[in-house]
């Protein structure tokens, strides 16, 4: 009898833990909360989006307006004459997976009247800084042209829009701008230069909150643990680090019609190889121009789904799109210009990793046009047919990428391609120049920048069900005979 009794005990926990099984996978398949679960239709949105301005720009170029341009991004509050006056209109206009990113729509508008940055911990209300570590979202705009030469970091806190239209603003200095644990952030307009690291010491994070910083890497935007960001017509250049780096987790991000020049390593996308989180990162790259002086990484994935959409690389020195780790890199209708250089013709680079491990990677290379000789090399599911869209769906010939991003950056701003005047005197840097591994002031994963604000850190636990299985696994595997079957039995599950 007492042998029954256990046999049924052991056919009871065996369907328990059967029931469980996708549970426990789930647990150690770590995602992020906001990632969009299906990237394929946010794909189609964009190029449906694309589609319709560009339908509607050929239609009145026949009645002789040229308002229109075919990026739904500027169509959207361009032709509007009085978009000053409705400048949060702007917040409806983004596309891809940064498409919900409020910015400070819905708040009051901030006016920065002061370019000055001198203390860190008491910002003088009217200067950038006061503004952007308020609570309560914010549409800030500026007053006249200013540089702001930053003393450190620039903290900014979620809902803000950071919006330079009607103004010749830059952002220059120590930390330059960064993005921790916040969600609904827009920066538009904006020129970033010349950015170097700071830190090892006090910078306040909210009207309530000082803390210790530990040293930046030099980034002109960092972006870490961050959700709903658009940077839209920024013109980057010549920065300690990156131009623009998302790390530990962020996700939901759209970078559009921004400007780059004269950099090493312009954008990383993924902490490291081993950070799981990141496999929820989902980023659109869409309309930007990569111009002179750029080396490598526009940009380089870790992990995650990137969407790569007509976008112009005119120049780069190593290599124009790389990854590691099985990221999902999605190129379509762009324009690659391959430079002279007979060894730096392909546009990819897989990092540290042999042909037997990407080979299974889904890279694609869709619509896009290679020039002097570009060519990419597709992987995975982009050597098949399986991503085969219906023609309202396939991307627009990259013949429309100079028209696409003609205005990409600043507006208004030198245009360094064209000849005219360059951001920046310096030579050209990055983490490789200098040595950085692009980890953060020595920091470990679990303190990146040196400082968790209080209640910033998202810690990521185990389902409840989950923890109940395990810990009644641990029970059985400790106070029965048979334990070492169930320790197996643990093992096959997981």
């Amino acid at each position: 009898m007492p042998h029954s009794h256990t046999s049924n005990t052991y056919i009871l926990l065996f369907c328990l833990l059967t029931s469980l099984f996708s549970a426990i996978r789930a647990t150690f398949n770590l995602t992020l909360p906001h990632q969009h679960p299906n990237p394929e239709a946010v794909v189609q949105e964009v190029q449906r989006r694309l589609n319709v301005s560009i339908y509607r720009r050929q239609t009145l170029d026949n009645t002789g307006s040229s308002c229109l341009t075919g990026n739904p991004i500027d169509d959207c509050w361009r032709c509007d004459p009085n978009w000053a006056n409705t400048r949060q209109r702007l917040a409806d206009c983004a596309i891809g997976f940064g498409k919900s990113a409020a910015g400070g729509k819905g708040g009051q508008i901030y006016v920065v009247t002061d370019s000055s940055d001198h203390d860190v911990v008491n910002p003088v209300p009217g200067t950038l800084r006061y503004g952007v570590l308020q609570p309560e979202p914010l549409w800030i705009i500026f007053s006249s042209n200013m540089v702001i030469k930053l003393k450190h970091e620039l903290i900014v806190n979620s809902y803000k829009t950071i919006d330079g239209r009607g103004a010749n603003v830059a952002i220059t200095g120590n930390g330059c701008i960064t993005l921790q644990y916040v969600s609904n952030v827009i920066i538009h307009n904006i020129r970033v230069y010349d950015c170097k690291p700071s830190g090892n010491t006090n910078i306040r994070s909210s009207p309530t909150h000082v803390g210790y910083r530990g040293r930046s890497d030099g980034d002109g935007i960092s972006i870490a643990g961050s959700r709903n960001i658009w940077i839209d017509h920024c013109s980057l250049s010549h920065c300690t680090d990156g131009l623009i780096d998302a790390v530990l987790g962020s996700t939901a991000i759209t970078i559009s019609n921004s400007y780059f020049t004269r950099h090493n390593e312009v954008m990383l996308m993924g902490h490291d190889d081993g950070y799981m989180p990141d496999k929820g990162m989902q980023v659109t790259i869409a309309f930007n121009h990569f111009g002179r002086g750029l080396i490598q990484r526009m940009p380089r994935c870790r992990l995650g789904y990137f969407h790569v959409v007509n976008n112009d690389f005119t120049e780069w020195k190593m290599y124009a799109i790389g990854g590691s780790a099985d990221p999902t890199i999605n190129s379509q209708g762009n324009r690659y210009i391959a430079p002279p250089n007979s060894d730096s013709k392909e546009v990819t680079k897989r990092v540290d990793t042999d042909e037997g491990h990407w080979a299974g990677w889904n890279w694609r290379t869709d619509g896009d046009i290679m020039v002097n000789g570009a060519f990419f090399v597709p992987s995975g599911d982009g050597l098949s047919d399986i991503y085969a869209k219906a023609s309202s769906y396939e991307p627009k010939s990259a013949n429309l990428v100079t028209q696409l991003t003609m205005y990409a950056g600043v507006f208004g701003g030198p245009r360094d391609d064209d000849g005219s005047e360059s951001f920046t005197d310096g030579t050209i840097t990055g983490d490789s120049a200098s040595g950085n591994t692009g980890r953060g002031g020595g920091g470990s994963d679990g303190d990146y920048f040196g400082m968790m604000f209080g209640g910033g850190t998202v810690a990521i636990p185990l389902p409840p069900i989950t923890m109940f299985s395990i810990t009644l696994l641990i029970y059985i595997t400790t106070s029965t005979n048979n334990g070492a079957l169930f320790s197996l039995l643990l093992l096959l599950l997981l």
